[in-house]
Protein backbone atom coordinates (compact mmCIF):
# COMPACT_ATOMS: atom_id res chain seq x y z
CA UNK A 1 0.00 0.00 0.00
CA UNK A 2 1.73 3.51 -1.42
CA UNK A 3 2.34 5.68 1.31
CA UNK A 4 2.17 9.32 0.29
CA UNK A 5 4.85 11.34 1.61
CA UNK A 6 3.88 15.32 1.51
CA UNK A 7 6.81 17.66 0.81
CA UNK A 8 6.53 21.18 2.94
CA UNK A 9 3.05 19.38 4.94
CA UNK A 10 2.31 22.58 6.83
CA UNK A 11 1.64 24.12 3.51
CA UNK A 12 -1.75 25.88 3.69
CA UNK A 13 -3.27 23.40 1.06
CA UNK A 14 -0.66 20.54 1.64
CA UNK A 15 -2.15 20.32 5.74
CA UNK A 16 -5.48 20.13 4.76
CA UNK A 17 -5.24 17.26 2.04
CA UNK A 18 -2.83 15.45 4.32
CA UNK A 19 -5.43 15.62 6.88
CA UNK A 20 -8.06 14.60 4.22
CA UNK A 21 -6.46 11.30 3.08
CA UNK A 22 -5.58 10.62 6.16
CA UNK A 23 -9.48 10.62 7.14
CA UNK A 24 -9.93 8.23 3.98
CA UNK A 25 -7.73 5.52 6.16
CA UNK A 26 -4.87 6.21 3.59
CA UNK A 27 -1.24 6.54 4.90
CA UNK A 28 0.52 9.78 5.06
CA UNK A 29 3.46 11.36 6.51
CA UNK A 30 5.32 14.52 5.33
CA UNK A 31 8.23 16.59 5.66
CA UNK A 32 8.69 20.60 6.25
CA UNK A 33 11.27 22.99 8.45
CA UNK A 34 11.14 22.70 12.11
CA UNK A 35 9.42 26.31 12.72
CA UNK A 36 5.85 26.23 13.69
CA UNK A 37 2.92 27.11 11.49
CA UNK A 38 -0.27 27.30 12.17
CA UNK A 39 -1.67 24.46 9.84
CA UNK A 40 0.45 21.94 11.18
CA UNK A 41 -2.38 22.14 14.11
CA UNK A 42 -4.57 19.72 12.68
CA UNK A 43 -1.82 17.24 11.20
CA UNK A 44 -0.77 17.08 15.21
CA UNK A 45 -4.29 16.67 16.24
CA UNK A 46 -4.43 13.12 13.97
CA UNK A 47 -0.87 11.80 14.70
CA UNK A 48 0.02 12.39 11.36
CA UNK A 49 3.99 12.35 11.03
CA UNK A 50 6.16 15.53 10.49
CA UNK A 51 9.73 14.91 9.87
CA UNK A 52 12.50 17.39 9.47
CA UNK A 53 13.56 17.95 5.66
CA UNK A 54 15.95 15.17 4.69
CA UNK A 55 17.35 13.34 2.02
CA UNK A 56 16.97 10.15 3.90
CA UNK A 57 13.25 10.46 4.25
CA UNK A 58 12.87 9.27 1.22
CA UNK A 59 12.61 5.63 0.15
CA UNK A 60 10.66 3.08 -2.01
CA UNK A 61 7.11 2.32 -1.75
CA UNK A 62 6.65 6.45 -1.32
CA UNK A 63 4.96 8.57 -3.65
CA UNK A 64 5.76 12.53 -3.01
CA UNK A 65 3.42 14.67 -3.08
CA UNK A 66 5.39 18.27 -3.67
CA UNK A 67 4.67 22.08 -2.20
CA UNK A 68 4.35 24.35 -4.55
CA UNK A 69 7.20 25.98 -2.74
CA UNK A 70 9.87 23.91 -3.23
CA UNK A 71 11.51 23.85 -6.47
CA UNK A 72 12.76 20.41 -7.96
CA UNK A 73 16.18 20.70 -6.71
CA UNK A 74 15.06 21.05 -3.02
CA UNK A 75 16.51 17.34 -1.80
CA UNK A 76 13.62 15.52 -1.37
CA UNK A 77 12.18 16.02 -4.28
CA UNK A 78 15.68 15.59 -6.03
CA UNK A 79 15.95 12.49 -4.10
CA UNK A 80 12.98 11.06 -5.51
CA UNK A 81 13.22 11.76 -8.70
CA UNK A 82 16.90 10.04 -8.97
CA UNK A 83 15.35 6.93 -7.43
CA UNK A 84 12.32 7.17 -9.83
CA UNK A 85 9.53 7.77 -7.09
CA UNK A 86 6.09 9.08 -8.30
CA UNK A 87 6.28 13.05 -7.69
CA UNK A 88 3.00 14.90 -7.90
CA UNK A 89 2.82 18.37 -7.35
CA UNK A 90 -0.10 19.74 -4.86
CA UNK A 91 -2.11 20.57 -7.36
CA UNK A 92 -2.15 18.40 -10.10
CA UNK A 93 -3.06 16.23 -7.36
CA UNK A 94 -5.79 17.56 -6.25
CA UNK A 95 -6.80 18.00 -9.97
CA UNK A 96 -7.42 14.32 -9.82
CA UNK A 97 -8.53 13.67 -6.74
CA UNK A 98 -11.64 15.92 -6.67
CA UNK A 99 -12.93 14.04 -9.64
CA UNK A 100 -13.95 11.41 -7.59
CA UNK A 101 -16.52 13.96 -5.57
CA UNK A 102 -19.59 16.87 -6.65
CA UNK A 103 -16.71 19.41 -6.33
CA UNK A 104 -17.30 23.42 -5.36
CA UNK A 105 -14.17 25.57 -6.51
CA UNK A 106 -13.82 28.49 -4.14
CA UNK A 107 -12.15 31.14 -5.87
CA UNK A 108 -10.99 34.85 -5.84
CA UNK A 109 -8.80 37.73 -5.03
CA UNK A 110 -10.18 38.09 -1.26
CA UNK A 111 -12.44 35.76 0.79
CA UNK A 112 -11.81 32.30 -0.76
CA UNK A 113 -10.84 30.79 3.08
CA UNK A 114 -13.38 32.12 4.63
CA UNK A 115 -16.53 31.29 1.71
CA UNK A 116 -15.12 28.23 1.47
CA UNK A 117 -15.59 27.61 5.24
CA UNK A 118 -18.95 28.80 5.63
CA UNK A 119 -19.66 26.25 2.33
CA UNK A 120 -18.33 23.38 3.91
CA UNK A 121 -20.11 24.09 7.30
CA UNK A 122 -23.70 24.73 5.65
CA UNK A 123 -23.73 21.79 2.90
CA UNK A 124 -22.07 19.41 5.65
CA UNK A 125 -25.41 19.97 7.42
CA UNK A 126 -27.64 18.41 4.30
CA UNK A 127 -25.04 16.25 2.69
CA UNK A 128 -21.44 13.96 3.49
CA UNK A 129 -18.84 16.57 2.92
CA UNK A 130 -15.03 16.99 2.64
CA UNK A 131 -13.62 20.26 2.45
CA UNK A 132 -10.10 21.45 2.15
CA UNK A 133 -9.88 24.81 3.67
CA UNK A 134 -6.74 27.34 3.35
CA UNK A 135 -6.23 27.93 6.90
CA UNK A 136 -4.88 24.16 7.56
CA UNK A 137 -8.54 22.58 8.21
CA UNK A 138 -8.85 19.19 5.96
CA UNK A 139 -11.88 16.59 6.26
CA UNK A 140 -12.54 13.50 4.16
CA UNK A 141 -15.76 12.55 4.89
CA UNK A 142 -17.23 8.89 4.72
CA UNK A 143 -19.36 8.51 1.50
CA UNK A 144 -18.85 11.95 0.58
CA UNK A 145 -20.82 13.45 -1.61
CA UNK A 146 -18.96 16.88 -2.14
CA UNK A 147 -15.61 17.87 -1.87
CA UNK A 148 -15.56 21.76 -0.75
CA UNK A 149 -11.67 23.21 -1.59
CA UNK A 150 -10.02 26.67 -2.17
CA UNK A 151 -8.78 27.47 -5.25
CA UNK A 152 -5.82 29.92 -5.28
CA UNK A 153 -5.10 31.87 -8.35
CA UNK A 154 -1.46 32.26 -7.24
CA UNK A 155 0.74 30.99 -10.69
CA UNK A 156 -2.80 30.15 -12.37
CA UNK A 157 -2.29 27.15 -10.08
CA UNK A 158 -6.07 26.88 -9.98
CA UNK A 159 -5.84 25.79 -13.35
CA UNK A 160 -4.83 22.60 -12.63
CA UNK A 161 -8.86 21.63 -12.00
CA UNK A 162 -12.05 21.58 -13.25
CA UNK A 163 -14.26 21.54 -11.02
CA UNK A 164 -18.10 21.03 -11.25
CA UNK A 165 -18.99 24.47 -9.88
CA UNK A 166 -16.78 27.40 -9.02
CA UNK A 167 -17.44 30.14 -6.68
CA UNK A 168 -15.88 33.59 -7.72
CA UNK A 169 -15.77 36.22 -5.21
CA UNK A 170 -13.74 39.06 -6.52
CA UNK A 171 -11.26 39.81 -8.66
CA UNK A 172 -8.72 42.05 -7.87
CA UNK A 173 -4.99 42.82 -8.62
CA UNK A 174 -2.15 40.79 -6.16
CA UNK A 175 0.40 39.10 -6.59
CA UNK A 176 2.46 41.12 -8.30
CA UNK A 177 5.68 39.25 -8.20
CA UNK A 178 3.55 37.16 -10.55
CA UNK A 179 0.93 38.79 -12.32
CA UNK A 180 1.38 42.02 -14.32
CA UNK A 181 -1.76 44.22 -14.05
CA UNK A 182 -5.45 43.22 -13.26
CA UNK A 183 -6.28 42.62 -17.18
CA UNK A 184 -3.69 39.45 -16.28
CA UNK A 185 -5.27 38.50 -13.20
CA UNK A 186 -8.88 38.74 -15.19
CA UNK A 187 -7.51 36.53 -18.17
CA UNK A 188 -6.44 33.88 -15.31
CA UNK A 189 -9.86 33.67 -13.86
CA UNK A 190 -11.26 33.92 -17.57
CA UNK A 191 -9.46 30.58 -18.44
CA UNK A 192 -10.74 29.34 -15.05
CA UNK A 193 -14.31 29.65 -15.79
CA UNK A 194 -13.85 28.13 -19.07
CA UNK A 195 -12.54 25.06 -17.13
CA UNK A 196 -16.37 24.48 -14.93
CA UNK A 197 -18.56 22.17 -15.67
CA UNK A 198 -21.97 22.68 -14.23
CA UNK A 199 -22.10 26.31 -13.44
CA UNK A 200 -20.52 29.67 -11.93
CA UNK A 201 -21.56 31.09 -8.63
CA UNK A 202 -20.03 35.17 -9.41
CA UNK A 203 -20.08 38.12 -7.47
CA UNK A 204 -22.48 40.58 -9.47
CA UNK A 205 -20.73 43.68 -8.25
CA UNK A 206 -17.63 43.21 -8.81
CA UNK A 207 -16.87 44.85 -12.38
CA UNK A 208 -14.82 42.43 -13.54
CA UNK A 209 -16.50 39.22 -12.57
CA UNK A 210 -19.11 40.69 -15.21
CA UNK A 211 -17.31 40.19 -17.82
CA UNK A 212 -16.85 36.89 -17.63
CA UNK A 213 -17.37 34.21 -20.00
CA UNK A 214 -18.48 30.55 -20.22
CA UNK A 215 -19.57 27.66 -21.03
CA UNK A 216 -21.97 27.04 -18.22
CA UNK A 217 -24.57 29.03 -16.35
CA UNK A 218 -23.51 32.08 -14.68
CA UNK A 219 -25.74 33.08 -12.00
CA UNK A 220 -25.09 36.67 -10.12
CA UNK A 221 -25.02 37.69 -6.34
CA UNK A 222 -24.61 40.88 -4.52
CA UNK A 223 -26.14 43.79 -3.24
CA UNK A 224 -27.22 45.21 -7.03
CA UNK A 225 -30.45 44.63 -8.04
CA UNK A 226 -29.36 43.26 -11.35
CA UNK A 227 -28.16 40.43 -9.48
CA UNK A 228 -30.05 37.23 -9.98
CA UNK A 229 -29.30 36.43 -5.95
CA UNK A 230 -29.74 40.16 -4.03
CA UNK A 231 -29.06 40.86 -0.52
CA UNK A 232 -32.07 43.61 0.87
CA UNK A 233 -33.09 44.88 4.00
CA UNK A 234 -29.50 44.46 6.01
CA UNK A 235 -29.76 44.72 9.54
CA UNK A 236 -26.33 45.28 11.28
CA UNK A 237 -25.34 45.24 14.82
CA UNK A 238 -23.02 44.62 17.39
CA UNK A 239 -24.11 40.36 17.60
CA UNK A 240 -24.21 40.26 13.99
CA UNK A 241 -25.79 40.72 10.68
CA UNK A 242 -29.32 39.40 9.29
CA UNK A 243 -30.38 40.15 5.70
CA UNK A 244 -33.34 38.99 2.95
CA UNK A 245 -32.49 37.17 0.28
CA UNK A 246 -34.01 37.82 -3.56
CA UNK A 247 -33.67 35.49 -6.12
CA UNK A 248 -34.60 37.36 -9.36
CA UNK A 249 -36.76 39.70 -7.43
CA UNK A 250 -38.89 37.53 -5.70
CA UNK A 251 -38.16 37.04 -2.08
CA UNK A 252 -36.72 33.46 -0.95
CA UNK A 253 -35.39 33.80 2.63
CA UNK A 254 -34.66 35.92 5.28
CA UNK A 255 -30.80 34.83 6.77
CA UNK A 256 -29.12 35.84 10.33
CA UNK A 257 -25.18 35.40 10.14
CA UNK A 258 -22.83 35.48 13.23
CA UNK A 259 -20.49 37.59 11.35
CA UNK A 260 -19.88 41.42 10.32
CA UNK A 261 -18.97 43.72 7.59
CA UNK A 262 -20.44 43.76 3.93
CA UNK A 263 -18.15 41.42 2.78
CA UNK A 264 -19.78 38.76 5.44
CA UNK A 265 -23.39 38.65 3.68
CA UNK A 266 -21.81 38.34 0.37
CA UNK A 267 -19.84 35.22 0.72
CA UNK A 268 -23.29 34.29 2.46
CA UNK A 269 -25.00 35.14 -0.49
CA UNK A 270 -22.52 32.62 -2.59
CA UNK A 271 -23.37 29.87 -0.35
CA UNK A 272 -26.88 30.73 -0.65
CA UNK A 273 -26.87 30.72 -4.34
CA UNK A 274 -25.00 27.06 -4.66
CA UNK A 275 -26.71 25.48 -2.11
CA UNK A 276 -30.55 27.15 -3.83
CA UNK A 277 -28.64 26.13 -7.33
CA UNK A 278 -28.36 22.04 -5.68
CA UNK A 279 -31.49 21.82 -4.30
CA UNK A 280 -30.52 22.30 -0.68
CA UNK A 281 -33.51 23.75 1.59
CA UNK A 282 -33.54 27.17 2.74
CA UNK A 283 -34.16 25.98 6.00
CA UNK A 284 -31.37 23.87 6.19
CA UNK A 285 -29.07 26.78 5.09
CA UNK A 286 -30.05 29.23 7.76
CA UNK A 287 -29.89 26.98 10.17
CA UNK A 288 -26.31 26.09 9.37
CA UNK A 289 -25.10 29.57 8.61
CA UNK A 290 -26.39 30.79 12.31
CA UNK A 291 -23.80 27.85 14.02
CA UNK A 292 -20.59 28.87 11.93
CA UNK A 293 -17.87 30.00 13.98
CA UNK A 294 -16.06 31.11 11.23
CA UNK A 295 -12.31 29.46 10.37
CA UNK A 296 -8.75 30.13 11.70
CA UNK A 297 -6.67 33.48 11.52
CA UNK A 298 -9.93 35.44 10.35
CA UNK A 299 -11.34 37.70 12.59
CA UNK A 300 -10.39 35.30 15.30
CA UNK A 301 -11.27 36.66 18.77
CA UNK A 302 -9.82 36.56 22.18
CA UNK A 303 -9.70 38.71 25.10
CA UNK A 304 -6.64 39.73 27.53
CA UNK A 305 -7.79 41.76 30.30
CA UNK A 306 -10.00 44.21 29.30
CA UNK A 307 -8.73 44.24 25.53
CA UNK A 308 -9.85 42.33 22.63
CA UNK A 309 -7.14 40.69 20.48
CA UNK A 310 -7.82 39.54 16.82
CA UNK A 311 -5.96 37.91 14.63
CA UNK A 312 -6.68 38.13 10.95
CA UNK A 313 -4.92 37.28 7.54
CA UNK A 314 -5.53 40.63 5.98
CA UNK A 315 -2.62 40.91 3.94
CA UNK A 316 -3.90 43.33 0.96
CA UNK A 317 -5.31 46.74 1.45
CA UNK A 318 -9.04 45.58 0.51
CA UNK A 319 -8.71 42.68 2.98
CA UNK A 320 -7.39 45.61 5.24
CA UNK A 321 -10.54 48.10 4.58
CA UNK A 322 -13.29 45.44 5.49
CA UNK A 323 -11.44 43.90 8.45
CA UNK A 324 -11.36 47.32 10.19
CA UNK A 325 -14.97 48.39 8.88
CA UNK A 326 -16.23 44.68 10.50
CA UNK A 327 -14.56 45.85 13.60
CA UNK A 328 -15.94 48.95 13.75
CA UNK A 329 -19.49 47.35 13.14
CA UNK A 330 -18.57 45.01 16.14
CA UNK A 331 -17.22 47.31 18.41
CA UNK A 332 -18.38 50.93 17.51
CA UNK A 333 -17.59 52.43 20.75
CA UNK A 334 -14.18 51.21 21.22
CA UNK A 335 -10.28 52.33 20.20
CA UNK A 336 -9.48 50.20 17.39
CA UNK A 337 -5.56 49.60 16.69
CA UNK A 338 -4.10 47.83 13.93
CA UNK A 339 -0.91 45.60 14.25
CA UNK A 340 0.06 45.10 10.37
CA UNK A 341 2.99 43.02 9.37
CA UNK A 342 3.24 43.43 5.42
CA UNK A 343 3.92 40.61 3.30
CA UNK A 344 6.36 40.16 0.26
CA UNK A 345 8.45 43.28 -0.63
CA UNK A 346 6.62 43.35 -4.19
CA UNK A 347 3.42 43.36 -3.04
CA UNK A 348 4.05 46.26 -0.11
CA UNK A 349 6.27 48.50 -3.24
CA UNK A 350 3.19 47.44 -5.51
CA UNK A 351 0.28 49.00 -2.86
CA UNK A 352 2.19 51.49 -0.68
CA UNK A 353 -0.20 54.72 -0.97
CA UNK A 354 -3.05 51.64 -0.40
CA UNK A 355 -2.07 50.45 2.35
CA UNK A 356 -1.33 53.82 3.82
CA UNK A 357 -5.19 54.56 2.72
CA UNK A 358 -6.75 51.53 4.44
CA UNK A 359 -4.61 51.50 7.70
CA UNK A 360 -6.28 55.11 7.95
CA UNK A 361 -9.37 53.28 8.97
CA UNK A 362 -7.81 52.59 12.55
CA UNK A 363 -7.35 54.69 15.23
CA UNK A 364 -3.56 53.87 15.83
CA UNK A 365 -1.40 51.87 13.65
CA UNK A 366 1.46 49.84 14.49
CA UNK A 367 3.73 48.15 11.60
CA UNK A 368 6.10 45.37 11.91
CA UNK A 369 9.21 45.23 9.28
CA UNK A 370 8.25 43.32 5.97
CA UNK A 371 8.01 39.66 6.04
CA UNK A 372 9.77 38.18 3.13
CA UNK A 373 7.69 34.72 1.86
CA UNK A 374 9.68 31.92 0.63
CA UNK A 375 9.34 33.14 -2.61
CA UNK A 376 11.31 36.25 -2.21
CA UNK A 377 12.85 37.26 0.93
CA UNK A 378 14.41 41.22 0.00
CA UNK A 379 14.34 44.71 -1.24
CA UNK A 380 15.35 47.70 -1.34
CA UNK A 381 12.09 48.91 0.33
CA UNK A 382 11.70 49.58 4.33
CA UNK A 383 8.92 49.76 6.23
CA UNK A 384 9.83 53.34 7.03
CA UNK A 385 8.49 54.17 3.65
CA UNK A 386 4.91 52.98 4.73
CA UNK A 387 4.93 54.64 8.24
CA UNK A 388 6.00 57.64 6.76
CA UNK A 389 3.06 57.80 4.44
CA UNK A 390 0.46 56.87 7.79
CA UNK A 391 0.07 60.05 10.02
CA UNK A 392 -0.94 57.57 13.29
CA UNK A 393 1.97 55.30 12.53
CA UNK A 394 4.46 53.56 14.82
CA UNK A 395 6.79 50.71 14.11
CA UNK A 396 6.84 48.01 16.80
CA UNK A 397 9.38 45.42 17.11
CA UNK A 398 8.92 42.23 19.54
CA UNK A 399 10.74 43.98 22.09
CA UNK A 400 8.39 46.94 22.14
CA UNK A 401 5.45 45.33 22.11
CA UNK A 402 4.54 46.26 25.52
CA UNK A 403 3.90 49.99 23.82
CA UNK A 404 0.34 48.19 23.78
CA UNK A 405 -0.77 48.02 27.11
CA UNK A 406 -1.43 51.85 27.03
CA UNK A 407 -4.29 51.19 24.98
CA UNK A 408 -6.66 49.53 27.53
CA UNK A 409 -9.81 48.57 26.82
CA UNK A 410 -8.67 48.73 22.73
CA UNK A 411 -9.45 46.31 20.01
CA UNK A 412 -6.01 45.41 18.82
CA UNK A 413 -6.08 43.93 15.32
CA UNK A 414 -3.08 41.77 14.56
CA UNK A 415 -2.91 41.50 10.52
CA UNK A 416 -0.68 39.69 8.06
CA UNK A 417 0.07 36.63 6.22
CA UNK A 418 3.93 36.21 7.18
CA UNK A 419 4.40 35.25 11.18
CA UNK A 420 2.49 38.68 12.68
CA UNK A 421 1.17 36.04 15.40
CA UNK A 422 4.70 36.17 17.11
CA UNK A 423 3.91 39.40 18.11
CA UNK A 424 0.52 38.50 19.32
CA UNK A 425 1.96 35.88 21.29
CA UNK A 426 4.67 38.19 22.48
CA UNK A 427 2.19 40.26 23.79
CA UNK A 428 -0.22 37.77 25.71
CA UNK A 429 3.00 36.42 26.98
CA UNK A 430 3.92 39.92 29.03
CA UNK A 431 3.92 39.48 32.77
Amino acid sequence: MTVYHFVGIKGAGMSPLAQILHDMDIQVQGSDVEKYFFPQAGLEERGITILPFSRENIKPGLTVIAGNAYPDTHEEIDEALKLEIPVIRYHKFLGEFMKKFTSVAVTGAHGKTSTTGLLAHVVSGSHPTSFLIGDGTGKGAKDSQYFVFEACEYRRHFLSYHPDYAIMTNIDFDHPDYYKDINDVFDAFQQMALQVQKGIIACGDDEYLQKIQAKVPVLFYGFGEDNDFQARNVVKSTTGTSFDVYVRNDFYASFEIPAYGDHNVLNSLAVIALCHYEDISAEVVAEQLKTHKGVKRRFTEKQHGNQTLIDDYAHHPTEIKVTLEAARQKFPTREIVAIFQPHTFSRTQTFLQEFADSLKGADHVYLCDIFGSARENQGELTIEDLRSKIENASIITEDSIETLKMHEDGVLIFMGAGDIQKFQSSYENLV
